[in-house]
């Protein structure tokens, strides 16, 4: 017997029970969660498991752990998208950093002299540890996600998936918008062949992720 006709006999043989007329199809849902009893705590071990920084707070404590996280880097200056969230703006200007609007657009050598920026995300994927960004106005241009050596990205528990066919169902409309999107696992870093380890090469060196309950 071919190995074609074995996998065929084996097929047969599983729908031997099928009754005629059932072609036997799979329900399948795509984008469907993925079982998981805590998807908010996996969020945090996978992300953590990319070195990044990972503060789980209250959602009314955002403004002040966002500007606690931006003091804790010594960032003097941080650059915000023009949908930045009012309350995040304004506990930032109380810790005393300067921040610079992205209106109008500022050029890469300006980004870089920046030392941080500050996010909104889209999407929070359980199952990897990734924060996806669809760039509305609360998350800027992806210029602004790359370029400073600091990402502090705020996420909400309920933009946390289980895993990415829930996370691409999610993003759907930005998609069909045209939307860019940006795919954050940890701090930006890559390795030559020998596994010497070079941060900062493709985005922020630094992710600090402030997960807002």
């Amino acid at each position: 017997m071919s190995a074609r006709e074995e996998i065929l006999a084996r097929i047969r043989a599983s729908l031997a029970d099928v009754p005629a007329g059932d072609k036997g199809h799979v329900k399948w849902e795509y984008g469907r969660p993925t079982p998981n009893d805590d998807v908010l705590g996996r969020f945090v071990d996978m992300c953590v498991d990319y070195k990044a920084v990972v503060e789980r707070v209250p959602a009314a404590q955002t403004g002040d752990t966002v500007a606690a996280l931006l003091k804790s880097k010594d960032a003097k200056t941080v650059v915000v998208p023009p949908g930045i969230d009012q309350a995040w703006r304004a506990a930032i200007e109380k810790a005393g950093v300067q921040i610079v609007d992205d209106d109008p657009p500022r050029g890469h050598k300006e980004l870089d002299a920046i030392d941080a920026v500050v996010t909104a995300a889209a999407v929070g994927i359980a199952e990897t540890g990734t924060v996806v960004l669809d760039h509305s106005p609360d998350q800027g241009r992806r210029a602004l996600s790359l370029v400073p050596d600091v990402h502090v990205c705020v996420v909400r528990a309920d933009q946390v998936v289980s895993d990415v066919p829930e996370a691409v169902a999610r993003l759907e409309p930005a998609i069909k918008a045209g939307q860019p999107l940006t795919w954050i696992s940890g701090g930006s870093a890559t390795s030559d062949i020998e596994l010497s380890r070079v941060e900062g090469v493709h985005g922020p060196r630094k992710l600090l992720i402030v997960l807002a309950t």
